[in-house]
């Protein structure tokens, strides 16, 4: 997704000049990193928006013309207002020739037609609907692309199943992530679970004691009174 924003450097900083900017239909911004000083710039409302609400804007390396000198960079964050959700700020670092960073990456999901488990009425669990890779900023893919052919259900879709951008690493505490699994539908498993009641609800095993208010077992034959009972009438 190529992006290119126009912008102007200003002068002025703070809240009043921030807010004349936005009279204008202008959003106040700064280009920072690379080791050079920040940048104070103003960019269109309108083209900014349209970049954020696009989708992964936070994850692509655009270029940011300002007066003609053309700025390499990746949004790292924009504030947006609480109420009216219109953007406020944005903040942009430099992207160098070798600079490598840490970005969500959304991942899709292609074949579901061809997914056994699928086609029998199963449903994908989502796990990560993104992924955060540590990756090389020539290198940031558009999305992470899984193929559900031959799924089934019960299976899981690890990372570790994953082709990945050369040079790209998973940023996770997760030994191997778990992206997705295909899930039984809930037909299959209350099937499943009406199954197992009859075992549950089977006769108590032998020796176990009587249910409550049932009659007692009668003592074996010749057998002696339990301590305390009243003996048995003589005949």
């Amino acid at each position: 997704m190529a992006i290119e924003l126009k912008a102007k450097a200003r002068s002025g900083v703070g809240k009043g000049a921030a807010r004349a900017l936005r009279r204008e239909g202008f959003i106040p911004a700064v280009i920072y990193g690379d080791k050079k000083d920040p940048t104070p710039i103003s960019i269109s409302y309108n083209e900014a928006m349209k970049a954020i609400y696009a989708g992964g804007f936070l994850s692509h390396v655009i270029t940011v013309d300002v007066d003609g000198a053309k700025h390499r960079v990746i949004p790292r964050d924009y504030q947006l207002d609480v109420v009216k959700d219109t953007a406020l700020h944005v903040d942009f670092l430099r992207v160098g020739a070798n600079t490598k960073l840490t970005v969500q990456v959304a991942v899709h999901f292609i074949n579901q037609e061809e997914s056994p488990g699928i086609k029998r009425g199963g449903v994908l669990n989502i796990v990560h609907h993104t992924v955060e890779l540590s990756v090389p900023a020539d290198s940031i893919p558009e999305a992470i692309t899984i193929d559900l052919t031959g799924k089934d259900i019960g299976d899981i879709i690890h990372i570790s199943s994953v082709e990945l951008p050369k040079g790209a690493k998973v940023h996770t505490h997760e030994a191997d992530l778990t992206i997705a699994t295909i899930a039984a539908p809930s037909a299959l498993r209350s099937e499943e679970d009406a199954a197992a009641t009859p075992a549950a609800e089977a006769a108590p095993a032998a020796g176990a004691a009587p249910a409550k208010g049932g009659a007692a077992a009668a003592p074996a034959k010749g057998a002696a009174p339990a301590k305390g009972a009243a003996p048995a009438p003589k005949k």
